[in-house]
């Protein structure tokens, strides 16, 4: 495994209480050399500022909704040689950094993205995808166990996802970082082919995991019902401007458009959006696609090197535990998990009951994880609803599962048959 410095970003607005639970997670990566740089809000800095590890991250106020503008904050503040990103909604696996960094040995690397896990815990929200020319992305096929390498060719790119991407600090430098004309969607998505313009090689690995929550912002609802499209409208023009040839603009913008209206009719139907919602989103997704068309494409050059020093975040080598528990006994056992994360432990709380329920995992606030199902309940999404097993071997079996991911000791891998 590589050691290179890397600097890991998060940028956060109006979601105090979600950053203190990712920085909460970062603390705990299993990677000796790496700084954290904070882009956030007032109420963002205040919750990093009571974290018991406060003093060891690089708190930088922001409180302009442009997300494209602040992560190039963060990159002017970052002193690795790779800078990773993560979203204030998700929480990074112990072993993520380790994962994700290991394709840069490779001279010839540029770029990286891990997988993505959703809201349960268990189901990836994102995996693999390439885009083709009108930056739309289709899902990609890779190796599940190692990461795997793309030069894509002229016209393609290979997707990153926001919340779980890296890239050489002087490759985004040269670049000019992340088009703040992009104020929120699609920012990575051109980055993604202006990397690829440049002939850059991407890796995507697989095992580099992070669980993302899509917590409520501005444009959208805890459970993804857009609440302001004007933004995304406003990103397809920008994007247009600088990706697709004059000539295309217009049925471009057609099928972009009727995505959205048919997104939008799904969950009217679902009884999530009333249709006089539907009307006032894309009234604002054809405002904000002519807004636009007036924004001032990029940003000023950004500065080579950093405004200081590599901060070292002081991680360390920490044991990881599995605690077996019953619904019963989970209060309890839910006491002892966070004192053994005070004792420096990475812990996963495992609440077994004896049903069939489906399995959901998270990352609690105290700074442990939570996997709640049923003894004969499905894990992945291909099991079977039901299957006998026994305490012990579910147990076991879940360790396994997680293992390379959270840090077990890889003889783990033996208790099963």
């Amino acid at each position: 495994m590589t050691d290179l410095p890397v600097s890991v970003v998060v940028v956060s607005r109006a979601r105090p209480g979600s950053l203190a639970r990712t920085l909460k997670g970062i603390s705990q990566l299993q990677y000796w050399n790496f700084e954290v740089i904070v882009v956030a809000d007032p109420d963002g800095i205040e919750a990093a500022q009571t974290l018991d590890f406060s003093e060891n991250l690089k708190l930088v106020p922001f409180d302009v909704p442009n997300i494209s503008a602040a992560r190039n904050m963060g990159l002017t503040r970052a002193a690795g040689e790779v800078v990773a990103f993560i979203d204030d909604d998700a929480v990074p696996e112990p072993m993520w950094l380790r994962y994700l960094i290991a394709p840069f040995e490779r001279a010839d690397i540029a770029a990286s993205g891990g997988f993505v896990r959703g809201r349960n815990g268990i189901s990836f929200q994102w995996k693999a995808a390439s885009l083709d020319a009108n930056g739309i992305a289709h899902p990609m096929k890779v190796n599940s166990e190692h990461a795997t390498v793309f030069t894509p060719p002229k016209g393609y790119a290979v997707k990153t996802e926001g919340t779980n991407m890296a890239f050489r600090r002087d490759v985004l430098i040269d670049l000019n970082g992340f088009d703040p004309a992009f104020h929120y969607f699609l920012d990575e998505t051109d980055l993604n082919m202006r990397l690829a313009r440049a002939g850059h090689a991407t890796a995507l690995v697989p095992l580099a995991e992070v669980h993302h929550g899509y917590a409520e912002n501005t444009t959208r609802s805890a459970d993804r019902v857009p609440k302001d499209l004007v933004d995304i409208g406003a990103s397809w023009a920008v994007f247009q401007r600088k990706h697709i040839a004059v000539g295309s603009h217009k049925t471009h913008w057609q099928e972009r458009r009727s995505e959205q209206s048919r997104r939008l009719l799904g969950f009217m139907q679902s009884g999530q959006l009333e249709p006089r919602d539907v009307r006032r989103l894309m009234k604002g997704l054809d405002a904000g696609y002519a807004q636009g068309g007036l924004r001032q494409l990029g940003g000023a050059p950004l500065p080579r090197y950093s405004s200081g020093p590599f901060w070292r975040f002081p991680s360390r080598h920490r044991e990881t535990v599995m605690i077996v528990s019953r619904p019963a006994q989970a209060a309890i056992d839910r006491q002892t998990a966070t004192e053994q994360v005070s004792e420096g432990k990475i812990v996963t709380l495992l609440v077994l009951s004896p049903t069939a329920l489906f399995h959901k995992l998270s990352f609690d606030p105290a700074g442990f994880w939570v996997q709640k199902g049923g003894v004969f309940g499905k894990v992945e999404r291909s099991e079977p609803m039901f299957t006998i097993y026994s305490r012990g071997y579910r147990a076991r079996r879940e360790t396994v599962r997680v293992a390379r991911q959270r840090g077990f000791e890889r003889k783990n891998s033996k208790l099963l048959p």
